[in-house]
C-alpha cells in the first residue's frame, strides 16, 4: 500500500515538474521573441505623445526646414516618392522685411502672430522679476481657460495676470498672418481653421538665433 501510494506521488510530481517546464519554456520563448522584433520609430507609433516643445531652426533655402510643424517640431515639407509636398505646415520663414515669421499658410488656415518684445521690455511692462535671461517670463507664459496669463509676482508662490495682448490673438486671426523676426524677441501664436471649429494651436516662441536670409532658431512651446 505504502509502494503504491509513493509512486502514484512520484508520478504526480513528475506531471507538475513538466507543466512548470512547460510554461517556463513558453514565457521565455515569447519573451526572446519581442526583444527581437524591431519597434517602429517613436514618432510613427499611435501611443506617442504629441510634442510639447524644443528647438528648431527653419532655413529659408532649404526645401524641407524652410516651414516647421508643432504637432512634432520637424520640417513642414517631405519628400514622398520622389516629390516634394507639404507636410504639416504650421510656421515659415520668409524673406518679406528682411525676415519674418509667417502662420495660417495652409488651405483653410488662419492665424495671428504677436510680438510681445524683449525678455526686459515684457519684465518692465508687468513688474515681475526676471533674473534667468529672459527665462522666467516665458515659461510663465500659459492659457488659462480662453485667457493667457503671464507672471505677477513670484515670492515662493507664484502670482499671475491676464497678458494684454492676449486678446489679439483671438480677434485678429487672417491667413499668411506674419510678423518680422527680431532676435531675442517672444512671440506669441495662434493658429484656427475656417472649416474646422474645434481645431486650435496655440505657441510661444523665442528667437534664440538670426541669421537675416538664411536661418532663424526658435525656442518654441506650446501653451
Amino acid at each position: 500500500m505504502s509502494l503504491r501510494f509513493d509512486s502514484q506521488k512520484q508520478r504526480v510530481m513528475k506531471r507538475f515538474l513538466f507543466i512548470v517546464m512547460v510554461v517556463f519554456i513558453g514565457v521565455a520563448s515569447q519573451q526572446l521573441m519581442s526583444a527581437q522584433t524591431p519597434t517602429a520609430p517613436d514618432e510613427k507609433r499611435a501611443t506617442q505623445p504629441k510634442k510639447r516643445g524644443g528647438i528648431f531652426t527653419m532655413y529659408v533655402h532649404d526645401p524641407l526646414a524652410r516651414t516647421m510643424c508643432f504637432s512634432d517640431g520637424k520640417e513642414g515639407f517631405a519628400f514622398v516618392n520622389n516629390e516634394w509636398r507639404n507636410r504639416c505646415s504650421d510656421l515659415s520663414y520668409i524673406l518679406a522685411s528682411n525676415g519674418s515669421l509667417a502662420s495660417g499658410i495652409e488651405v483653410n488656415r488662419v492665424a495671428s502672430i504677436v510680438d510681445l518684445g524683449m525678455p526686459d521690455e515684457l519684465r518692465r511692462r508687468y513688474g515681475f522679476e526676471d533674473s534667468q535671461g529672459g527665462g522666467t517670463g516665458f515659461a510663465s507664459l500659459h492659457l488659462n481657460g480662453d485667457k493667457i496669463m503671464i507672471l505677477k509676482q513670484d515670492l515662493g508662490r507664484p502670482e499671475y495676470q491676464p497678458l494684454q495682448e492676449g486678446p489679439k490673438l483671438f480677434t485678429e486671426l487672417t491667413p499668411s498672418a506674419n510678423a518680422p523676426i527680431k532676435l531675442g524677441h517672444i512671440y506669441l501664436v495662434r493658429i484656427a481653421d475656417k472649416k474646422d471649429t474645434n481645431f486650435q494651436q496655440l505657441v510661444k516662441l523665442m528667437v534664440i538665433a538670426f541669421r537675416p536670409e538664411e536661418a532663424v532658431t526658435l525656442r518654441w512651446e506650446l501653451l
